[in-house]
């Protein structure tokens, strides 16, 4: 018995001696929780925004001076930061959709903007482009600082509230009105 209590302690100590003992300490960044764009430009605010969503690892990159493009559950979205520095802070978030040749400032897709406009409440649908696009474009409201977990709930709210929209139109729409990439240099990431 002795003699494995003697073996027990030298295998003790040998593992400790082998323990390399390091006193350097590792630095991790730890993602956001929120991200604080208040008293800021929204150009500012875009920055922050793009590095706060990256941080979260989202397919995020910068869309012109006040917009992110980000892929979402295979959804593309621009966000843009609209700071007010004397009231309510906004992150707009926009989707666009071609509207096929056939149907560009077709009365039929005049109408079917119309519908929706009044029937939903979660975007609003707008014709641009003199009839080829569709912008859809909700707002997510805070005050100076929003959390990340609301942007991911507002955008997943948005990408379900189109999903019923897509659902809800006549078969062979699919063919009609398409969503356009707006991160097409870095989807084959």
């Amino acid at each position: 018995m002795r003699k494995l209590i003697i073996i027990a302690l030298m295998l003790g100590l040998t593992a400790c001696a082998a323990t390399e003992s390091n006193t350097d300490v590792e630095v991790t960044t730890k993602a956001p929780d929120s991200v604080t764009l208040g008293d800021m430009t929204d150009a500012e605010a875009t920055d922050k925004l793009l590095e706060a969503l990256l941080s979260k690892s989202y397919l995020a990159k910068k869309a012109g001076p006040n917009g992110v493009a980000v892929n979402f559950d295979n959804s593309q979205f621009i966000l843009q930061p609209s700071i007010n520095p004397e009231g309510i802070d906004r992150i707009l978030m926009n989707r666009f959709y071609a509207i096929h040749p056939k149907y560009v400032g077709s009365k039929e897709m005049l109408v079917m903007i119309g519908t929706l406009n009044q029937k939903l409440n979660f975007a609003k649908f707008v014709v641009r482009e003199r009839g080829a696009v569709i912008q859809v474009q909700g707002a997510a409201t805070f005050v100076d600082t929003i959390s990340m977990e609301e942007i991911r709930r507002f955008i997943l709210w948005t990408d379900e509230g189109l999903r019923q929209v897509g659902k809800s139109l006549p078969e062979g729409s699919e063919d009609v009105i398409k969503p356009i990439p707006v991160m097409q240099n870095i989807q084959s990431i």
